[in-house]
């Protein structure tokens, strides 16, 4: 048997696997309405349909009103959630789906304060659908949403995309980054094939209708699993050859349908009222032109991508990929993934991830999972090798002696001098009830990457400049932060230091050796990246102390399970112990 892969990918054999429930053509949901299509044209002459409102009525979890916009006679679908004046969100679906694949997604980051726009591609969802497969083309996807944006005057956009969302969303933005804040990625690429190549042979008369059999039967409607870690356990894995079979049965298959690719290229069982809303949109063949001649599209895109993707590889702002565990096509590979991360500068540093329990599909598998995790990546400052910022230490007594919450910019800003400068440790300190205020800035980060448990949601505002809490960090009852002494901060954290970074350690006469973490600019506030490897000659060093620069060969990890041992030195750089 074979497994569809939906996007450059593969068709998998998986002997022994069978579904009794399996989605065919006799034990399917049925079609949300059976509406007679009315054809109409543009003033150019191109037929099209439109879905009746009816077959949306009642979809579960989609209480979304549409809204359209216009562009070359031709309506194109979507909704608007969310804050008028937020930041804007911008979710792009691949095929066959259409804007109901982020139904989970919408409310967690509207809630967050965005303004979520899920646009349904021309001949998906709510947008209207050319009757002609020649109507359809890859470049004219990439226009009509570089025009949908344009139409609705969208800017600093933060940008998530997934399957063919991605060859039409990225190409859009390696062409016009300045419009995009940040962008996700899910599950999808840029692929750059070289002018005149064409990748699968055309389907023959495309518009043929053929009893072919449908390559998604005997896939369980709960996904078993494809991956051992990054290496895919099913013979054939990583086999492009048979999309030209892929593109075949959806041009021509009578039996295609939206609902058989969803429910199979994700992990979870998809019930029948869900499958029949990823039908809704398409009552009958004659609405099917767009989902039908998708895959063939790949055809086009040699040629078209290399400008975009030069784009891309220059993108320094931040750049998220968040894979599915269980996509067994060439997208949901790690080489797929690690690419990404690898070839744009925007990449670095971040916290990419493949979720468990997710397949091709992954919004429909981990819908609230990923908008928690863009909701916070969306609203947030990334903190890199080199960047600046600032901490505030809020002292009370215990039994032990001392406790202070740290309170940081890291994430949220890179603590601009004017909102640092006025700030008063006397007027926090009234403010807060703390026993005493240590204004711990500014500094500068020296780790290539950072990760831990779960980001704290408190938030706390000393004048106008916004602090998380970060930790605790234990003293005695003298308060004292001398140099050279360790101390103990109360934090789950993963520093990773990158093969070629220079590092500055501090070593003690026992053997114990301390990686800076951060570099202090108050206590010499002329004090540079530039200087350190030559701090040791202006450290007053303990006996048996030694200060040194070098550069990595390989990557350096520096963990602390729920407790980190830190030290400072002379100018309050801030080591942790390996």
């Amino acid at each position: 048997m074979r497994y569809v892969s939906l996007l450059l990918v593969l068709v998998i054999g998986a002997a022994g696997c069978s579904n009794d429930d399996a989605t065919t053509e006799g034990t399917r949901a049925p079609l949300a309405c059976d509406a007679e299509p009315v054809i109409m044209a543009t003033s150019d002459g191109i037929e099209f349909v439109r879905t009746p409102d009816s077959c949306f009525e009642g979809l579960p979890d989609w209480p979304y009103a549409p809204e359209y916009v216009e562009i070359d006679g031709l309506r194109q679908g979507y909704v608007d959630e969310g804050p008028a004046d937020g930041k804007v969100v911008l979710l792009l679906h691949g095929q066959p789906s259409w804007s109901y694949l982020y139904r989970k997604m919408i409310p967690v980051l509207a809630d967050a304060g965005f303004r979520v726009i899920a646009m349904d591609h021309l001949g998906m969802g709510r947008s209207d659908k050319p009757i002609d497969i020649a109507s359809y083309s890859y470049l004219g996807h990439n226009e009509r949403l570089l025009g949908f944006i344009e139409a609705l005057g969208l800017r600093d956009i933060n940008l998530f995309v997934q399957d063919w969302g991605s060859l039409i969303g990225l190409r859009v933005a390696g062409l016009n980054p300045g419009r995009f804040a940040r962008i996700a990625v899910g599950n999808g690429i840029l692929p750059v094939f070289p002018e005149g190549v064409q990748p699968f042979p055309a389907v023959e008369n495309p518009d043929e209708i053929e009893d072919i059999p449908a390559p998604f039967a005997d896939i369980p409607a709960q996904q078993v699993p494809f991956y051992d870690g990054c290496e895919l356990v099913i013979p054939g894995g990583g086999d492009i050859r048979y999309f030209g079979d892929w593109m075949a049965y959806a041009m021509k298959a009578e039996s295609f349908r939206a609902s058989e690719v969803l429910e199979a290229m994700t992990w979870f069982d998809l019930p029948p009222d869900e499958e029949a809303a990823y039908d809704a949109p398409f009552p009958s063949r004659t609405y099917m032109a767009g989902p039908r001649v998708f895959p063939s599209l790949v055809n086009e895109v040699p040629g078209t991508t290399a400008e975009a993707w030069a784009g891309l590889t220059s993108f320094e702002r931040p750049f998220l990929t968040l894979w599915a565990a269980n996509d067994p096509g060439l997208q949901g590979s790690c080489e797929a993934q690690q690419q990404l991360i690898d070839s744009i500068p925007g990449a670095e540093g971040l916290a990419h991830d493949r979720l468990p329990e997710a397949s091709h599909f992954l919004q429909d598998d981990q819908g609230e999972e990923i908008a928690s995790r863009l909701a916070w990546f969306y609203s947030t400052v990334p903190l890199r090798r080199g960047d600046r910022y600032c901490e505030i230490l809020l002292f009370e007594s215990t039994a032990a002696g001392l406790e202070a919450e740290v309170w940081g910019t890291q994430n949220l800003s890179y603590c601009p001098a004017a909102s640092w400068e006025a700030l008063d440790p006397m007027t926090i300190r009234a403010e807060t009830g703390a026993l005493s205020v240590l204004l711990n800035g500014p500094r500068i980060w020296l780790v290539s990457s950072a990760s831990g448990s779960e980001v704290s949601p408190e938030r706390m505002t000393f004048g106008d400049l916004e602090t998380r809490f970060l930790a605790k960090l234990e003293l005695d009852a003298s308060g004292a932060i001398a140099p050279y002494v360790e101390r103990t901060v109360l934090r789950t954290t993963t520093f990773t230091f990158t093969s070629g970074d220079e590092i500055y350690e501090l070593t003690s006469p026992g053997g114990t050796v301390y990686v800076m973490q951060s570099m202090a600019q108050f206590v010499d506030p002329d004090l540079t990246l530039d200087d350190l490897p030559t701090l040791g000659s202006r450290l007053e060093l303990p006996e048996g102390w030694t200060y040194q620069a070098r550069t990595l060969e390989a990557e350096l990890v520096v963990v602390a399970d729920g407790e980190a041992t830190v030290i400072q030195d002379d100018f309050s750089n801030t080591y942790q112990r390996r």
